[in-house]
Parts: C-alpha cells; structure tokens; sequence
C-alpha cells in the first residue's frame, strides 16, 4: 500500500473505532440506528427519503422504516418539498433535535474522562487534528467522487 492509502485507512479506521467506542460505552435511549438517522438529518438539513437512503447506504424501504419510528417518537416533522408537491421532506423536530443532543452528551460524557488523561500538548494536538480532519472533510465535499457510491445489493 501507498502511504496515502495507508493514512486514509488509518485515519478512518481510528476515527470509526473512536465512535464505535463512545456510543458502545455511552447510555442513551434512542436507539443506535435512529441516533445515526438523526445526526444524518442534522447534517443534511430537510431531505428527501431517497436523499437519506442514498446518503447512508440503505434502500429507501429501510430509512421509510427508520423515519416512522422517529416520526412515531415526534423526532422527525415531515412537510411538503417545495419543489414538488409530490414529494415529502423530512427534517429534524425540536424533540429530535434534543433527543439528538442527548445523544451527543452521552458520548461526549464516556469520552470527556479519557480527554481529561491527555496533558496540555495532547489536548493541542487533538485540536489540531479536528482542524485538520475539518479540512479534509472540507476538500473531500469539494472533490470529484473517483468511483460510483455502492448500490444497496
């Protein structure tokens, strides 16, 4: 391997570890597939079901499922899309909203002992990481995608 393909697999293996381990050691009542639907809703903005399925991976039945039950729980609000009357968008409600953050607080709570072990040069080099790991996030949105995005099989 490359070291670009090395630093990329790196980086997003430790990055997944990091958010797997804050939501496995976290409590919170909304269920994992949800909270992910949430945060996806959250940095989107109001979508379409089909703009949800295909930003995370999943067939359109699969987020229609997904969007009852948060729709059940009051965490979704669903609207006409203004461009065609025909279609729904779903956005986030003030209750998902706030169920989103206690979500967030609940990871943030298991990892907030680790963050506190790390001594001042650490916590600099965290931040600057979150720089750097914003600005690829940043160039990444602004590149051409190098091969077509998986289809759900």
């Amino acid at each position: 391997m490359t070291e670009p393909t090395t630093l990329g697999n790196d980086l997003l293996r430790s990055a997944a570890r990091l958010s797997r381990w804050a939501s496995r050691h976290a409590s919170f009542d909304v269920p994992f597939a949800q909270a992910r639907l949430l945060a996806l809703l959250d940095e989107l903005g109001p979508s379409r079901v089909s703009t949800l399925a295909a930003a995370d991976h999943s067939s359109q039945p699969t987020i229609t499922t997904q969007l009852q039950r948060l729709e059940a729980s009051g965490w979704v609000d669903r609207a006409s899309d203004p461009d065609d009357a025909r279609a729904t968008v779903i956005s986030l409600s003030a209750e998902g909203h706030a169920a989103l953050e206690s979500v967030r607080r609940a990871r943030l709570a298991v990892l907030s002992p680790a963050l506190d072990q790390l001594d001042g040069p650490a916590l600099d080099r965290v931040r600057v990481a979150i720089d750097v790991m914003n600005e690829l996030l940043a160039a990444a949105a602004d590149a051409p995608v190098p091969h077509p995005t998986r289809k759900d099989g």
